[in-house]
């Protein structure tokens, strides 16, 4: 939003060269009434004689003058405050982001481990893409909404740092997930629609079939970025061990299992969608950035002008100066002819 001060009457602003010229007057003339008298003995006037604080504050009534001239000039003027906003680059596109938080998610081929790094990676493309509608849908053994569409980027991070391992039941369900994103979707209005699935598993749980979904996603014209986390091979994961000293942290390697066939054929049954495979922490980066490239439908730019006339203050001001001119020089400055 920004505000501009400009005059519906700019040539008016000329008249202000009166003032200047007024105060050179004024100065000239106060000089000259400063009396020139002839006395073959100046001892009387050697005594100095005081000011009264009355007689300082003479030129205080000219000084009111002048703040009344320059103010109603200046309204004359009319000065106008216009307010502007210019949307630019507004992208119109509405992301689900969707975050598996199962239990090998806690895996450490990512640093500190894949569900830290996948939050991280998601908060700063959510804080990239600020004048999108984005929401947040969390799944493991079942899925729910932890945020639904929203432009208040800040909850919706608020949001996404809740998110942990734990807060569902554990499995895989990603079927679920995607259902529950399309649902809170599928109604937008939005020139895109996008749901960006996340997840480093085989579908083991839920009530939806994974390909299913996909093809609901279609029908409502949804794209569908998948991306599959995990290293090739084997990934450390953590275990917590009892032993008469404690809780202890163990590292074991695990198979990293992500069903990309299916993966890649669910994206591709969307209009423009594509599977991803990050296996470190620095190609989810560049993959989240590469989805942000791609989704940069731009609509046309809009601008909002609103005017506002602003005399009103300066108009007060020339009325008051003059009105206390005027009455200070009845009262206190009055002088006896």
């Amino acid at each position: 939003m920004l505000s501009q001060i400009t005059f519906a009457n700019p040539k008016l602003l000329l008249l202000l060269l009166l003032v200047p010229a007024a105060i050179a007057w004024y100065i000239v003339k106060y000089r000259k009434q400063k009396p020139d008298l002839h006395f073959s003995d100046i001892g009387f006037f050697a005594v100095k004689i005081k000011k009264t604080m009355r007689q300082r504050l003479v030129p205080l009534l000219f000084v009111l003058q002048m703040i009344a001239l320059s103010a109603a000039i200046i309204a004359m003027a009319r000065p106008q405050s216009k307010l502007s906003r210019q949307e630019m680059q507004v992208e119109g596109i509405d992301i689900m982001l969707t975050l598996d938080v199962s239990g090998t998610m806690l895996a450490e081929d990512f640093k500190p481990n894949r569900l830290k790094a996948a939050k991280s990676v998601a908060k700063d493309f959510i804080d990239g893409r600020k004048t999108d509608r984005m929401g947040l849908v969390v799944f493991a053994g079942e899925a729910f909404t932890q945020t639904p569409l929203t432009i208040d980027h800040g909850v919706l991070l608020s949001q996404l740092n809740k998110v942990e391992y734990g807060i569902v039941e554990d499995g895989t369900a990603i079927g679920d997930g995607l259902a529950t994103a399309i649902n809170r979707i599928k109604d937008s209005k939005a020139v895109s629609k996008v749901i960006i699935l996340l997840t480093d598993g085989v579908n083991n749980r839920g009530a939806v079939d994974p390909q299913s979904a996909a093809e609901i996603a279609a029908l409502y014209g949804i794209r569908l970025y998948i991306i599959g986390v995990g290293t090739r091979g084997e990934a450390p994961y953590p275990f917590k061990v009892q032993t008469p000293f404690g809780t202890h942290i163990q590292y074991q390697n695990i198979p990293v299992e992500i069903d990309e066939p299916l993966m890649k054929n669910m994206a591709e049954l969307t209009d423009g969608g594509m599977y991803f495979r990050a296996t470190n922490k620095k190609s989810l980066e560049a993959i989240f950035k590469e989805i942000d490239q791609m989704e940069k439908t731009k609509i046309d730019v809009t601008q909002y002008n609103q005017t506002k006339d602003e005399h009103l203050p300066f108009l007060i001001t020339a009325v008051a100066a003059l009105a206390l001119q005027i009455l200070l020089s009845l009262t206190y400055f009055k002088t006896t002819p």
